[in-house]
């Protein structure tokens, strides 16, 4: 009952103009980030770290909601009117799309993206609300080897979803463990690889890992760019668009189905609670299981609004389901609740199986504005705001990415006032860069960096209360549970994978 009474003050919370405010703010600034190509929602909230040491943690938790549903919703739009994705999750919406654009039916293709994405968003929040108690009851369960071995399945999976990166995924996972290695040992007060300087000694921060590795090598990659705009004016033209057209018609709603709708809104919400799938790996899973089960799959890949719905529905719910992990383990289910979970802790919070118990009054508004941002600000903003939209991309770049530039790097140093902190940041811009220009993922990077610590105390607990030998791992059921999952994901997702994307 004390759970139920919290999640209506969520929903109270964001009556107060101030917190209202922040959530407007924070869908509008995702909406831009998500539709521009190169941007990400991701970027947006790293960009807003620096800002939360002076923000109230829920009004920086609402405003971390809202730009997550954005972001992953308005990727569809250049996805669609240009064959752009404006967000990775958005791939498989622009192999529909973009279709239906060159026929002259982009609106009612957006039309469609936004009604599903309304559909998954709202489920998803819904089954957040709904299951996050059971989640952190499952929790209570869980003891220390079984701690070590669930960040470990975490880890791998995260690894393993790279498909054919793995190696690449490994090598950035374990250079983000060793990074996090840096400072006060985890168990005792002694200091390790500081290089005797003090600066050092407290460790590195996650936000000038965050600003480096996403924001400033985005703008190092986007500066080999030689363009002068992200997308050309002429393109823009073509895709003009009217308000009136992004109304779906009735009879391929129901064409679609309900079913289909709640369905691939499950699927996305279960892809998103695995640590490390993300938006892109929901819509796949979605897209592909609505071409399996659709009685018209010669119609995919020219212009299905199927698949539209499937992608969007999926991609949407989930960002609902990526903050189950993050809240119930401290396991973030995706990069983007990685970056939440820094504001978590810099507002001197750690998530775990006792925080919904606990502060859930705190996190209720921010499950309140991803289903507030999913039934009313996707279907409202697309509608008053679709034909502007395809017109941001226009932007020069020149103007656009050094304007990140000096968000990024000034809001790092306001943060701390220290300028070994934006250093930090440039230094950990160029190794992304680096990274990325070989095909090393950089999400497993900061993935690594977050799980890191807790992978490593949990195993010298473990191993300290067996004297030493590993056996505890394998005679502990909790712990016996997660190696045994983590094999079952192994096999499906490397040893079957050829066999499994032959049909897809």
């Amino acid at each position: 009952m004390e759970y139920f009474s919290d999640l209506m003050g969520g929903f109270a919370a964001l009556a107060q103009p101030e917190i209202f405010a922040y959530m407007i703010g924070g869908y509008l600034i995702g909406t831009f980030f998500g539709a521009v190509p190169g941007l990400t929602s991701m970027l947006a909230i790293a960009l807003l770290l620096p800002m939360t040491y002076s923000l109230d943690v829920t009004a920086a938790l609402v405003a971390c909601a809202s730009i997550f549903m954005a972001g992953m919703c308005s990727g569809s739009i250049t996805a669609t009117t240009i064959n752009i994705p404006g967000a990775p999750a958005s791939m498989m919406t622009a192999i529909e799309g973009y279709p239906m654009q060159q026929r002259g039916e982009g609106a009612k293709a957006l039309g469609h993206a936004a009604l599903a994405s309304m559909i998954g968003g709202a489920i998803g929040a819904l089954l957040l609300m709904v299951m996050a108690p059971l989640a952190t009851d499952a929790a209570l369960l869980i003891r220390t080897p079984g701690k070590f071995s669930l960040i470990a399945f975490a880890l791998i999976v995260i690894v393993i979803s790279q498909r054919d990166s793995i190696p690449k995924g490994l090598v950035a996972t374990t250079l983000g463990i060793m990074v996090a290695t840096v400072g006060i040992d985890v168990m005792q007060p002694i200091t390790r690889f500081t290089f005797g300087t003090g600066v050092l000694m407290q460790g590195i921060d996650i936000m000038p890992l965050v600003i480096g590795a996403f924001a400033v090598s985005e703008l190092l990659v986007q500066a080999q760019n030689k363009a002068d705009r992200t997308v050309d004016r002429d393109d823009i033209k073509a895709a003009a668009i009217r308000r009136r057209d992004f109304i779906p018609p009735l009879s391929e709603i129901r064409e679609i189905g309900v079913y289909r709708y709640i369905k691939t809104a499950m699927i996305g919400y279960a892809v998103g609670v695995l640590p490390g799938a993300g938006g892109s790996m929901a819509a796949f899973v979605a897209y592909a299981e609505s071409m399996r089960s659709s009685k018209h799959p010669e119609r995919y890949g020219k212009g299905s609004v199927e698949g539209i719905a499937a992608a969007e529905g999926a991609n949407n719910a989930m960002c609902s389901g990526a903050f189950v992990p993050m809240l119930s383990f401290g396991i973030p289910g995706d990069p983007t609740t990685a970056i939440v979970l820094g504001v978590l802790v810099i507002n001197g919070l750690q998530p775990g199986p006792q925080f919904l118990d606990t502060q859930m009054a705190l996190v209720a508004p921010m499950f309140a504005a991803l289903m507030v941002s999913a039934l009313i600000l996707v279907p409202l903003t697309l509608y008053l705001l679709g034909p502007y939209f395809v017109r941001i991309v226009s932007i020069r770049r020149d103007v656009l990415y050094a304007s990140i530039a000096v968000v990024a790097l000034v809001g790092c140093y306001v943060a701390t006032y220290s300028i070994f902190q934006m250093a930090l940041a440039l230094l950990f811009g160029v190794l992304a860069f680096a990274m990325r220009r070989n095909g090393y993922p950089i999400a497993c990077l900061l993935l690594g960096f977050v799980l890191g610590p807790s992978l490593e105390e949990y195993c010298r607990r473990s191993l300290s209360i067996s004297d030493g030998s590993p056996m505890i791992f394998f005679t502990s059921f909790d712990s016996l549970f997660f190696i045994a999952l983590t094999a079952v994901f192994y096999y499906f997702m490397v040893i079957r994978k050829p066999q499994a994307q032959q049909p897809a």
